[in-house]
């Protein structure tokens, strides 16, 4: 197990822990060794620095940056990518509960998207005895979402009475003034869903407000992807 060896570059709480996380599992951190393990998501190019044969480990990887270097992309990883939803709705939890002066208890939440956060996000306010509803625009993904007991609408025309507007779809939906000063906008999308001033986009919650539930799922999935032979 000691040839496995592993260095970071590029400044990541998150990878802090993975690091610590790796050495419990046996790997042994080498600054000039093959495997390269970079924040996720990557967005440096840090091609200056590797070897040949390095084993660049990232996330949304630009893998023409680097060559003919081996890349491991680990935001392609299907596991990863689900756990890593999971993380991001209960860090969601987080930010809705520090900035709302109500409790969740029957307090209207609007969810737009029903991709792995969307459904993460449904699951966990619904515990807390919030009045979900979910936007999407398929019949078969509104009709599985009535059956897990929410709301579903199919369309935004009408979304004043929500308290809580959460977005997850990368894509233009609510543009500003769409919504009051008085609803908490939170948008988790890659590019901005929701417009205007006061819209919390909350990119990347995972390593930011997570770093070392973050880092321990990137350790994990690089260890079982190594006893996959994947690496």
């Amino acid at each position: 197990m000691g040839l496995w060896k592993f260095r970071i570059a590029g400044n990541s709480e998150a990878l802090v822990y993975a690091r610590k996380h790796l050495e419990d599992s046996g790997w042994v951190y080498d600054r000039s060794a093959r495997y390269l393990l970079l924040p996720i998501p990557t967005k440096s190019d840090h091609r200056e620095s590797l070897r040949c044969d390095t084993v660049v480990i990232g996330g949304n990887l630009d893998v023409g940056l680097y060559g003919d270097r081996r890349c491991v992309d680990l935001l392609t990883d299907p596991y990863y990518l689900a756990e890593n939803a999971r993380i991001t709705a209960y860090c969601t939890l987080k930010y809705v509960l520090e900035r709302l002066p109500v409790i969740l208890s029957g307090c209207p939440i609007l969810i737009i998207g029903w991709g792995r956060i969307g459904k993460c996000l449904g699951q966990l306010f619904h515990r807390t005895g919030a009045d979900v509803t979910i936007y999407a625009r398929k019949e078969t993904d509104q009709a599985a979402i009535l059956s897990l007991g929410y709301q579903s609408i199919g369309s935004l025309k009408d979304i004043k009475n929500y308290r809580v507007v959460i977005n997850t779809a990368p894509i233009m939906l609510l543009p500003k003034g769409t919504l009051s000063n008085e609803q908490l906008k939170i948008d988790l999308a890659s590019r901005p869903g929701i417009g205007g001033d006061d819209v919390i986009w909350a990119r990347g919650l995972p390593g930011k407000d997570a770093p070392e539930s973050s880092g321990i799922l990137i350790a994990n999935t690089i260890e079982r992807l190594r006893k996959e032979g994947l690496l």
